[in-house]
């Protein structure tokens, strides 16, 4: 887990301040993803709707929708397809599922608006995007916290 592996040790690395913001517990403000038409809401007793999915067009640019630290950048967990998540802080992450093409690895900063994936239907029919937001480890509806379109 990345996050056990924090030393306290000075290193020379340049992204070590920003990776302390990315521990701490700061403010998180959210942008959307990819704009799009909602084509299933959150609903905390299904399964499969831990998140929002968003129609779109293969290929569309999927944006990171807060600063913060890649945990994640694969295809090992089942169902989600190629997936993205992405710490923000010690309470916040998101999760990006279901894109063509991953343009981010483990480890990266990534800036709110910085283009992480490629929109795709890895897992699914019909090509869109799953987003989810964590808060301490539960699933919390994005509707939430992101601006009103």
């Amino acid at each position: 887990h990345p996050a056990s592996t924090i030393s306290t040790k000075p290193q020379t690395r340049t992204n070590t301040k920003k990776w302390t913001t990315a521990d701490t517990d700061r403010a998180v403000s959210w942008q959307w993803p990819v704009k799009g038409k909602i084509i299933s809401r959150f609903n905390k007793r299904k399964n499969d709707a831990k998140g929002i999915n968003i129609a779109g067009q293969e290929g569309k640019a999927v944006k990171a929708a807060t600063p913060g630290k890649v945990v994640y950048s694969g295809n090992g967990l089942i169902s989600y397809g190629n997936l993205i998540i992405i710490k923000h802080s010690r309470s916040y992450l998101s999760a990006y599922a279901h894109n063509r093409k991953l343009l981010v690895k483990e480890g990266e900063m990534v800036k709110i608006g910085q283009k992480i994936a490629e929109l795709g239907k890895t897992g699914t029919e019909k090509p869109y995007l799953h987003f989810e937001i964590r808060k301490n480890g539960k699933p919390v509806d994005p509707l939430l916290y992101l601006p009103s379109s």
